[in-house]
């Protein structure tokens, strides 16, 4: 199989998505096999993540990756190094909303994540999935991303990430900013810029998309969103090979950090 892979690569540009056995992931996925890319599908479960790529096609190819264990991300690369030998987009898809009992509504999400009450332990597992998995994936990666000419890193982020955006006073989403989700996503900014900067040398780009208020299990599919509309922008960006690199933007455009 991986023969086979690598044979099919040669001129077909690979991508890694995590998180892409679900919701804007899978979209994603979806999107790049459209396009002509050998597409790695991320997946905490490999079973899931192989009925994921099984719908999306030949060029779909499931990979067991839990961006919060290392080695399940030094897998990742040993199995795309020996398959494709390279690594052209990695798009940082994978995160949670919360940590506590599935089926949460939004509203208890919300409630869970204000800073005056939220559980230390509960930041702690979220930013494991949306900050620290997404240094350490894109860290691992690196070395294949540094074989492409064109290397491209997205990470999905979200409009509560914005600074800027949440301290205007009529910025309708002000509530929602909380120290466990929305923070974690301010966090991965900063780690998206902080990568942005230091890669642009390299000519690596890197950045930031958020998908909007989209409809997913991330918050118990409140968002008022389809799956199909809210990776356009996320799409977009990952299929943009010479686009510009250290940008945030959403649905309506460029966001202010």
């Amino acid at each position: 199989m991986k023969d086979q892979i690598k044979s099919s690569t040669n001129n077909k540009p690979v991508a890694l998505v995590t998180g892409a056995n679900q919701g804007v992931g899978f979209q994603i996925a979806k999107a790049l096999a459209a396009n002509g890319y050998i597409v790695y599908v991320g997946s905490r479960n490999l079973n899931n993540g192989q009925k994921a790529a099984a719908e999306i096609g030949v060029t779909a190819h499931a990979i067991q990756l839990d961006v919060t264990q290392q080695s399940t991300i030094s897998a990742a690369v040993e199995h795309i190094e020996v398959a494709s030998g390279h690594l052209d987009l990695l798009v940082n898809n994978a995160a949670i909303a919360h940590a506590g009992k599935p089926g949460r509504t939004l509203e208890q999400t919300m409630e869970a994540g204000k800073a005056t009450t939220a559980s230390l332990d509960e930041v702690r597992a979220v930013w494991e999935t949306n900050v620290f998995g997404v240094i350490a994936v894109t860290q691992a990666m690196l070395p294949l991303l540094r074989k492409s000419s064109a290397a491209r890193i997205v990470n999905i982020s979200s409009g509560l990430g914005s600074l800027t955006w949440v301290a205007d006073p009529a910025c309708w989403a002000r509530e929602h900013f909380g120290v466990v989700y929305a923070a974690s996503k301010t966090a991965l900014n900063a780690v998206t810029l902080a990568f942005a900067l230091e890669l642009e040398k390299e000519n690596i780009k890197v950045n930031a998309a958020s998908p909007g208020f989209t409809a997913t299990a991330l918050n118990n599919f409140q968002g008022t969103d389809t799956v199909e509309v809210g990776s356009r922008e996320p799409i977009r960006v990952a299929l943009e090979t010479d686009g510009p690199t250290a940008t945030f933007t959403g649905p309506e455009g460029p966001f202010q950090w």
